[in-house]
């Protein structure tokens, strides 16, 4: 080859090489490619990706990549959108490929896709269980790791102010992650932090359930890598990572408003309406279509606009993203928020392509609803009028909720006081198991379970003890054990959602060390410390059946057993001490001489009397 022919090839080499590396400048700076993204080995070879950018829904994608290919391409309603459905086959091995997105002929944008090597035993993931106890944490307010990202100046809410119930007060991941130790030394097995996806709003931001991105961690909560590690960091020391997915609606400040793909992205586009919250009508065999097309269609509140998942390429995009979300971070379980208001053949449909990627995986959904036929009907198994068939095997026990705290606050009458917790868990025969159901005193969005009580340690210490020892999944929400409540302003979610003490430099009180604590405090910290653990190992709670006694004078009686293990418990109400007779408990003390207190290790006879503490709940592991 001659010099001028040599230099020619040479000027045309470049100029491509230019054109490949400005089309991939171009796609860095504009072009969003979502997920970004995937994994090799999935049991559901498709994938598909939502494109972003000007004008690239003019263009052709191409793939060069052994074993991946093109299935088809969708343009949407906006020309700035391009769905592509792609087989990923079974043996495609792990590497990067360009994506380019061709107009006559010529590259517009270019993005460099990777499909990962999956962890080891990445389909194994082991969900949340009776056998574990799932520490509630709003992240914002439980402690603040890392100040130097209290404030992000690119962010719509730029202020910290902890006097201000309702603004950002600091806590991060790293706050989280630097309390792992004392989670984990408490006896909690999982953490459920409240959603830490970007919340890009004017205000209130905090809380994270008006999500921006649903691919990007708020940078005032830490970075990705920092929200990996924490998963990381869960594993080593035994505790569980539950991720809170809100599929319902997203936040008003959503990157994709100012563009929708389609028209029906969200409901009511041009009219805001907000929902009626009539959750019955999922069930109701005498509602209105109106209403029913309310209670899913409307907004939750007006800066949360609803998602409309009966838009195919909607309902592709949230299960594909909940399903990277398990992949990435390795996840112990998803607790879903609002979980009735989305509608029903996507939740079919995003909790068994969940689960069937994961068999072993949990799910539990929020139905705040105090009816447990209402809770009932969104579990897995159970046979409904509508023939809604879900994947989904735990609710959160509301109905269960509220008996604990009314009966411990009720005068003692024939339909009042302790005999609704009797009543409530009677009820468990309309569940299809009701060990899956998720119970609690309370959570981020009710009153604290003290405040419920009127601000009384016993009954505070009593109402733990049922929750740790009835049948279920436990949670707690932060700060329960040092006490906090919000009686000040009863129903107030800012004060709810209050700082944990120690979380913050200069903190007075230090729950992580006991420093500053009263001595109710510290009684209650420990109490919970100890009967944690001791839970932590005791399958017979975890697994074991149920036996109740109806309640006679103040006095509820139910036991844990198997054919191993025994475990009485006894729930006191009365404010003086009682002798209880132990006959009859015949029906299964029978043979049992012997019963060691848990807390204080003391043996006491059953052969006749026992002694029960006043406003108390006893715990006896028979012998």
């Amino acid at each position: 080859m001659n010099l001028p022919a040599l230099h020619r090839s040479f000027v045309k080499y470049f100029l491509v090489l230019l054109f490949i590396s400005t089309a991939i400048v171009v796609s860095a700076q504009s072009l969003r490619v979502e997920p970004m993204h995937w994994w090799v080995g999935m049991k559901n070879p498709s994938l598909q990706l939502m494109v972003h950018a000007a004008d690239v829904g003019e263009t052709v994608p191409f793939v060069n990549y052994p074993g991946v290919t093109i299935k088809k391409i969708h343009k949407a309603d906006s020309k700035n959108y391009l769905f592509i459905d792609l087989i990923v086959a079974k043996n495609t091995k792990p590497g990067r490929f360009p994506i380019q997105f061709k107009r006559n002929g010529k590259a517009v944008y270019t993005y460099d896709y990777e499909l990962m090597q999956r962890k080891p035993n990445a389909s194994q993931l082991k969900g949340f269980t009776a056998a574990d106890v799932i520490y509630l944490i709003t992240p914002d307010r439980f402690a603040n790791g890392d100040a130097s990202n209290d404030v992000v100046s690119t962010m719509r809410e730029t202020t910290i102010d902890r006097k201000n119930d309702y603004g950002r007060h600091g806590g991060d991941i790293r706050g989280i992650i630097n309390s792992l130790d004392y989670i984990a030394g408490m006896g909690f097995t999982a953490i459920w932090p409240t959603p830490l996806l970007e919340n890009d709003m004017k205000q209130s931001s905090y809380h994270g359930y008006a999500i921006t991105d649903y691919y990007k961690v708020d940078p005032r909560f830490g970075t990705m890598e920092e929200y990996k590690e924490l998963a990381d960091k869960c594993r080593q020391k035994g505790l569980k990572l539950v991720f809170d997915g809100v599929v319902n609606h997203s936040g008003s400040q959503y990157w994709w408003m100012k563009d929708l793909p389609f028209k029906n992205w969200i409901n009511y586009p041009d009219s805001l309406r907000i929902t009626n919250h009539r959750r019955t009508v999922n069930q109701d065999i005498y509602a209105a279509e109106s209403d029913k097309e309310l209670m899913v269609r409307g907004w939750f509140v007006e800066t949360m606009p609803d998602l409309n998942q009966s838009n195919p390429f909607l309902a592709e995009f949230l299960i594909q993203n909940s399903i990277w979300w398990a992949e990435t971070l390795g996840l112990g379980g998803i607790r879903q928020d609002t979980y009735p208001y989305s509608q029903k053949k996507f939740l079919e449909q995003w909790t068994c392509r969940i689960v069937n990627e994961y068999p072993q995986f949990s799910i539990v959904g929020e139905e705040w609803s105090t009816n447990p036929l209402i809770a009932a009907y969104w579990q897995k198994g159970k046979a409904n009028n509508t023939g809604y068939n879900g994947c989904m095997k735990s609710t959160m026990d509301f109905p269960l909720q509220q008996a604990l705290w009314q009966s411990l606050t009720e005068p003692e009458e024939w339909d009042k006081g302790i005999v609704k917790l009797y009543e409530a868990l009677a009820n468990d025969f309309v569940y299809t198991n009701p060990k899956d159901l998720l119970v609690f005193g309370d959570n981020h969005d009710m009153n604290r379970i003290l405040t419920f009580l009127n601000n009384d340690v016993d009954l505070l210490q009593m109402a733990m003890t049922y929750i740790l020892t009835i049948r279920g999944i436990p949670q707690v929400y932060y700060g329960t054990e040092a006490l906090l409540e919000n009686s000040a302003k009863p129903g107030d979610h800012g004060l709810i959602r209050t700082d944990f003490p120690g979380g913050w430099q200069g903190d007075k009180a230090n729950a992580f060390t006991g420093v500053g604590l009263s001595a109710d405090q510290q009684r209650i910290q420990a109490y919970l410390k100890k009967l944690l653990n001791w839970r932590k190992d005791k399958k017979v709670i975890h697994d074991g059946s149920t036996l109740h006694f109806a309640p006679s004078n103040g006095i509820y009686v139910y036991f844990r057993y198997s054919k191993q293990e025994k475990v009485m418990v006894v729930m006191n109400k009365n404010t003086k001490e009682v002798q209880l007779s132990t006959g009859r408990f015949s029906e299964i003390l029978k043979g049992h001489g012997q019963a060691v207190n848990v807390m204080t290790g003391e043996q006491v006879s059953l052969h006749d009397k026992v002694t029960l503490p006043a406003r108390s709940a006893t715990v006896w592991e028979i012998r």
